[in-house]
Parts: C-alpha cells; sequence; structure tokens
C-alpha cells in the first residue's frame, strides 16, 4: 500500500470518528449512554467475528488476557465519552477527548522513564489553557460533562498506549475482535441489571447506533490498524487528532450548534497543542527550547 492510501485511510477514519460526536448526541434522544454502548459494541462484534471469525483458531491465553483488558479499558473510556456527551455540547466533547494524544507521552515517561521533551511541555500547556477556555464556565466551574469529556481522554489514551503495547506480540484484528467481545459483554451486562432492556426501539434510535458500530467502531478500527503498518507513527497522530476539528465542524453543520469566540479559541489552543506534541518542529530547536530531562 502506497503512503498516500495509508494516509487516506487515516484522514477518513478522523471524518467517521468526527461524525461519531454528532451521531451519538442524536442517538442519545432516543436511547441511554448504556444502550447505545450496548447496541455499538455487540453489533460490532458480531460483524468483526462474520468478517474474521476464522482467526480464532489461532487463538491464544495471552490475546485473551491482553484483548479483555483492553475491551475494559475501551468499555470505559467510551461511557465517560457518551455519558459525557448527555451534559455537554458535541464540540467540546470531541476537542476534550482528543486531549488524549497529549497524556500518552505523559503515560510512557511515568511506566518507562522516557523524557518529555519541550514541546509535549509547551503543548501540554497549551492544553491546559485550552481546556480552560473551552470548559470553564463564568463561575468558573467545569461543567461535569466537560470533566467525563476529559476524563474519557485518559481512558483513551491508556487504550493507545496498551494496544501499541500489546500489538508488537499479538496478532491486532484477533486482539480488536476479543476488546470488542469484551465491551459488548460489559456493556449488555450492565443494561440487563439495570434493567434498561428496550423492548422496543425506535427508527430514530436504530440508525445512529448501526451507525456508530459499522462505520465509528469497526470501519475506523480496522483502517486505523492496516494503515498504521504504512505509514510513521507521527504522521497517523496527527491526522487522527483531526477528529476533534470534524467533530466540531459537523456539530455546527448538522446541530447547528453556536461556538462562542472563547470556545473557538479553546479549540484553536488545544489542536495546536496536539499539533506541537505530535510533530516537534525542528526550526529552531536547539535555540527555542531544551529537553527536559
Amino acid at each position: 500500500m502506497k503512503p498516500y492510501i495509508a494516509n487516506s485511510l487515516l484522514l477518513f477514519t478522523a471524518i467517521i470518528w468526527g461524525s461519531g460526536f454528532v451521531v451519538t448526541d442524536i442517538a442519545l434522544k432516543y436511547l441511554t449512554a448504556y444502550q447505545v454502548m450496548a447496541g455499538r459494541f455487540l453489533l460490532a462484534a458480531i460483524i468483526l467475528i462474520i468478517l474474521f471469525g476464522y482467526k480464532l483458531k489461532n487463538i491464544t491465553k495471552s490475546v485473551i488476557w491482553k484483548g479483555v483488558t483492553l475491551g475494559i479499558i475501551l468499555y470505559i473510556a467510551f461511557a465517560l465519552q457518551t455519558v459525557g456527551l448527555q451534559y455537554t455540547t458535541p464540540s467540546k466533547n470531541a476537542f476534550l477527548t482528543a486531549v488524549n494524544v497529549i497524556i500518552v507521552p505523559i503515560i510512557t515517561y511515568a511506566i518507562y522513564k522516557r523524557r518529555i521533551d519541550g514541546y509535549e511541555i509547551i503543548g501540554s500547556i497549551l492544553a491546559i489553557i485550552g481546556i480552560g477556555c473551552l470548559s470553564l464556565q463564568d463561575s468558573f466551574i467545569m461543567n461535569i460533562g466537560d470533566a467525563l469529556s476529559l476524563a474519557c481522554a485518559v481512558g483513551f489514551a491508556f487504550d493507545i498506549f496498551c494496544t501499541n503495547l500489546f500489538v508488537k506480540k499479538e496478532d491486532a484484528i484477533l486482539l480488536t475482535i476479543i476488546q470488542f467481545i469484551t465491551a459488548a459483554v460489559i456493556s449488555n451486562l450492565l443494561v440487563l441489571i439495570q434493567g434498561d432492556a428496550p423492548l422496543t426501539l425506535e427508527k430514530g434510535g436504530l440508525y445512529p447506533v448501526v451507525y456508530l458500530a459499522i462505520f465509528s467502531t469497526t470501519i475506523a478500527y480496522l483502517f486505523q490498524n492496516i494503515a498504521n503498518q504504512y505509514t510513521t507513527a507521527t504522521k497517523a497522530a496527527i491526522i487522527l487528532s483531526m477528529e476533534s476539528f470534524f467533530g466540531m465542524v459537523m456539530s455546527v453543520l448538522f446541530l447547528h450548534e453556536i461556538l462562542t469566540t472563547r470556545m473557538i479559541i479553546g479549540a484553536v489552543l488545544i489542536l495546536g497543542a496536539i499539533l506541537i506534541a505530535e510533530v516537534k518542529p525542528a526550526y529552531p530547536k536547539k535555540n527555542i527550547i531544551k529537553n527536559i530531562r
């Protein structure tokens, strides 16, 4: 596969994930956050088993425990994100979720003691300022939805870190299958325990769940896994971070969301933080900043 094709797949993934914020917001008008996740993960797991079930004959105990771990992390992250969307706007939810790109290097440092360079420090500071502009109300109190969205960024950061760690020794598609099965089991058990299993389902709620399962979950994750084999990690991170931008654009286009000047400034700062942390511009690196050891 040519690099430009791989990058195109990643861009398409970012667009899909960006649209997912809007589609989830629509789904929440008909279903609870837990029902949306139960339907999404169950359908996605079924699709993956149909497409790649033949790979299950090569499953090992190592793949199972790693896939289960990823499934638990993924469910927690999506639960925080989806519930958070009930109390904040899709555009703010999208940008706060994107902060996971800043958190990944911090997790790497905490575990492997890898030094954090100055650009990552600058990116973190800009992200914090951007979060403040985007999320803090006039009373300087963070909305509960914003707080949950920020917490979900931490969850997705751990998902990215653990996935990159596990795929070095395990089959990526097998891990994804177990991951989605785990998330599906957890989400559906919780719905049953809560007594929230829907007896009837309106089309207005069904279509968004199907879209999220097919596009935002199955196709997006497959595209991401395939494309990462043919492009650099830096390029992949930059392109995928654009999901927050597409989330905001689609919120304005389809949900007619009104953005304030302060929210736009916050969004720009967070996006800038992501790009600085990932690109680490080389000019004039030695004169502008020194690595922090």
